[in-house]
């Protein structure tokens, strides 16, 4: 099997990056040879999301192996039909060990992919803060986990995920001794890594977490 695809955009991202902060550069050296990569299908992607929110990894996956199976899906990645989990009934969810709450955001994301209020076609158009608000529609998906969707999913260059803990804790970490900052000091920082502040972001996590996640 052929290792995923690059992002067009990552080794113009990582030139340029390098060239304007060195702090960058060094942990940009410090991890050669990784890259985003995107896994799965964009209903599935969304899915799990939900599934994983305010869980453990653990008891995570654990619930969603069990969603899978009763929704039927299938594949290596897995992929499932918007069109099976919008007509899954309540207690059929509850029964995998899904909340109340986070079965009817499932049955939600399944409604807009059905219906095209979400269709993954029509992406490439949006610009970045025209899909998160698109996204945001769902019950269940803030706008952190839009971003992270855009990132990891979408590939999208220059998403800069400000409320995101880990990110706020690598800026500390490396540019401020420490010291947490404000947004507005986040934001004025982000400014000199666009057109690229996802990648900026991703080598940032890299610092504290080598292994990069897969969504």
């Amino acid at each position: 099997m052929s290792p995923p695809a690059k992002p067009p955009y990552w080794d113009a991202a990582i030139a340029h990056l390098s060239a304007i902060d060195p702090i960058l550069k060094r942990l940009i050296t410090a991890y050669p040879g990784i890259h985003l990569t995107r896994r799965s299908d964009p209903f599935t992607t969304l899915a799990r999301a939900i599934v994983g929110q305010q869980i453990s990894v653990k008891a995570a996956q654990a619930i969603w192996d069990r969603f899978v199976s009763a929704s039927g899906g299938t594949g290596e990645p897995v992929r499932l039909e918007p069109v099976r989990v919008a007509r899954m009934r309540l207690p059929a969810l509850n029964k995998v060990g899904l909340s109340g709450r986070k079965s009817e955001y499932l049955r939600d994301l399944a409604r807009h992919f059905v219906d095209g209020k979400l269709d993954p076609a029509q992406w490439p158009a949006l610009d970045d803060e025209a899909l998160i608000e698109a996204l945001i529609d769902v019950k269940g998906i803030g706008r952190w986990t839009a971003e992270m969707f855009l990132i990891f999913h979408e590939l999208r260059a220059d998403v800069f995920p400000l409320d995101d803990i880990g990110l706020q804790k690598a800026i500390a970490l490396h540019y401020f001794a420490g010291r947490r900052r404000a947004r507005r000091t986040l934001e004025r920082l982000g400014r000199r890594w666009r057109p690229y502040r996802s990648v900026a972001t991703w080598y940032l996590w890299r610092s504290l977490d080598p292994i990069p996640v897969e969504y």
